[in-house]
């Protein structure tokens, strides 16, 4: 018997035919790997602006370092949601400068004020539970008279809390200031009749937690937990510090650069104690656009236009210069974010700073579109506009009401 490669076989020896059989595997194997299909290369997502034109994980990436360079910006963490999922979430800098720790997406970092609108969309779980009602006086809650709670003494005396119901407290109505700190005798006082204009407020948040915890017995750091947080698989946020964040953590730097460590913060504050990372707000951000874990109506309620905003800056609070632009715009409160109408029509956003943070996301309704953004310095506002604007397109967004050049 002759094999293919001429050799009798029949006079091959035990080590002849190994050698005989590894050359012949030797002869196929190229033949084979020739008829294999080339293995796929995996393709960058395709990311659209809101005008449709579309753009590559390296331009976005590109105009972010660009302009964190230029205006001095440590870490910045950026995500694109499309159609209600994150289409593209990425880190850059540092997280913190003096030990050249990188910021990655699964970085802990200080939500400040979008704790706001994870706040209302868990209250307004609670109006489709039946638990409260948006319109429901808080009088009506609460064991007894809010100014017979010490922390809310100061408001004994004036009547005008009666009228305080839970809608005022998430639309920035009650006619508080911002925080009471604020007013030279740290008293907290009306400082006009409850529902009668907008004035960005978060004691109005942090009572609307008091009247939930002190009237209703709930506890809202676990509510937060296992409504919004476990919903979305947030694992990395929280109202209140954890341990476990202490491995991949963000400090804060002012306006100069100068650093603040990260605030453990033990209590719960509905107006703004949240840590959290870039991949977990924006698995709530998705989700939101998605309408996930609230009915329809509470959603629209959400993004309903609940009072005009007619102050010429979001800040100082009480501000009594008006801006008629406002209006052309349609600048509101929602219930949890500002409402606007932009070129792609009704949209909505909500910031969230302190002197070492800076953090927003924008959303445009008709595209189911949002870009958010965290940064681990104060000076992320001076970025903002221009990369949303190159990565997201125009949305109209109010850069002047938000971030007062004055």
């Amino acid at each position: 018997m002759i094999n293919f490669l001429g050799a009798p076989v029949s006079y091959c020896g035990p080590m002849k035919r190994i050698v005989i059989a590894t050359l012949a595997l030797l002869l196929i194997l190229p033949a084979v790997a020739r008829s294999q299909p080339a293995a796929a290369v995996p393709s960058e997502p395709v990311l659209h602006r809101l005008d449709e034109t579309t753009l590559t994980p390296r331009e976005i990436d590109a105009e972010a370092e660009r302009l964190m360079a230029k205006e001095r910006v440590p870490g910045l963490a950026l995500a694109l949601i499309q159609d209600g999922q994150p289409v593209y979430v990425k880190a850059y800098g540092l997280g913190n400068v003096e030990t050249k720790k990188p910021l990655t997406t699964d970085t802990v970092m200080y939500g400040a004020s979008l704790t706001k609108m994870a706040f209302a969309y868990m209250v307004m779980q609670l109006v489709d539970d039946g638990i409260v009602k948006l319109d429901q006086p808080i009088i009506a809650l609460l064991k007894k008279p809010l100014p017979e709670y010490p922390k809310y003494a100061d408001l004994a005396g004036d009547p005008r809390w009666k009228s305080l119901i839970l809608r005022m407290l998430l639309d920035h109505t009650p006619g508080f200031p911002n925080f009471a700190f604020i007013n030279p005798n740290g008293k907290l006082d009306f400082k006009f009749d409850p529902g009668t204009r907008y004035a960005y407020s978060g004691e109005g948040i942090n009572l609307l937690q008091f009247v939930l915890e002190e009237g209703l017995g709930l506890d809202v750091g676990k509510e937060m937990q296992r409504r919004v947080f476990d919903r979305f698989g947030m694992k990395r946020t929280s109202m209140t510090w954890r341990a476990d964040f202490l491995p991949d953590l963000a400090d804060g730097y002012d306006a100069n650069g100068r650093r603040e460590g990260h605030h453990q913060r033990g209590s719960v504050r509905a107006a703004g104690s949240m840590d959290t990372t870039i991949n977990d707000y924006a698995r709530f951000l998705a989700g939101f656009m998605r309408g996930e874990g609230i009915s329809a109506a509470s959603r629209a309620e959400m993004l309903r236009p609940q009072i005009a905003i007619t102050s010429a800056h979001q800040f100082p609070t009480l501000e009594a210069k008006t801006n008629p632009a406002n209006k052309e715009i349609g600048l509101s409160a929602g219930l949890g974010s500002v409402l606007f109408k932009g070129p792609y029509g009704p949209a909505f956003y909500k910031g969230g700073h302190d002197d070492w943070t800076d953090n927003i996301f924008v959303c445009v309704e008709a595209k189911k579109r949002c870009i958010l953004l965290l940064s681990n310095s104060v000076r992320g506002e001076t970025i903002y506009p221009a990369l949303i604007k190159s990565v997201f397109g125009d949305s109209g967004a109010p850069w002047s009401w938000e971030y007062n050049p004055g």
